[in-house]
């Protein structure tokens, strides 16, 4: 990879079933290298075109919104065929890491700011896919990254820019649930301000509706399982 990239891996970060993520060093630049992996299970041929077309399709969106002026990290080098991104360090601690060692007030304008930059994105039509607390990095500046766009896409409609909200509420309850009221108050106060009040009401309105219908799915789901344990 060294040779063929002019970059350096230095150490991986994460292995997953769609990708491997490292650090390293890219023409002398801090880089986190994003290699597709490939599928034994797939036709080479549909493989390798699946493989180019998504990764075409995330270093696009990536620059794109950083010409919006979303917080996204720089691309540095794409090659669709081999399925990688090189894409800037962004140098920082996630939120999920970082969010009991601040103050009430860092952890609020935190999630104000996460709440700005996402809301940028969906004011252009573009979902996240993926909001959780680690892919939300707070750098020593105080600025606010999102990263992993591995999910993310064009909205169809209103209720895929509430999903993303509704993760994000669904991750603040498991991974932050001492501080998950106060967390997305936060969060909405950046919202509201640049996605509008009235798009915002609308899409908290959709995110309601997906709770709503989640709570009932479980209801009849551990409903059913209370009645096969009775029997």
């Amino acid at each position: 990879m060294a040779s063929t990239y002019t970059g350096r891996v230095l150490r991986v970060i994460y292995l997953g079933a769609e990708a491997l993520v490292a650090e390293g060093e890219f023409l002398g630049y801090e880089a986190i290298f994003k290699l597709r992996l490939r599928k034994p299970y797939r036709a080479p041929e549909l493989d390798r075109e699946i493989i180019r077309r998504r990764t075409l399709a995330e270093a696009k969106l990536l620059l794109a919104l950083r010409e919006l002026g979303v917080k996204v990290p720089a691309v540095l080098y794409v090659d669709p065929l081999e399925g990688l991104i090189v894409m800037e360090k962004v140098r920082g601690r996630t939120i999920l890491s970082a969010a009991e060692s601040l103050s009430r007030g860092e952890l609020c304008s935190a999630m104000s700011k996460v709440g700005s930059e996402l809301a940028k994105m969906h004011r252009s039509g573009v979902v996240h896919g993926d909001v959780t607390t680690a892919n939300m990095i707070l750098t020593e500046s105080g600025d606010v990254y999102l990263v992993d766009f591995g999910l993310a896409k064009h909205a169809e409609d209103l209720e895929d820019l509430a999903v993303d909200v509704h993760l994000l509420i669904r991750v603040l309850e498991s991974s932050h649930y001492s501080a998950k009221d106060e967390m997305f108050r936060c969060f909405l106060s950046g919202y509201r301000e640049v996605i509008g009040e009235e798009l915002a009401r609308a899409i908290l309105e959709k995110v309601r509706e997906i709770r709503l219908r989640g709570r009932y799915v479980e209801e009849r789901r551990l409903g059913n399982r209370t009645t096969i344990s009775q029997k």
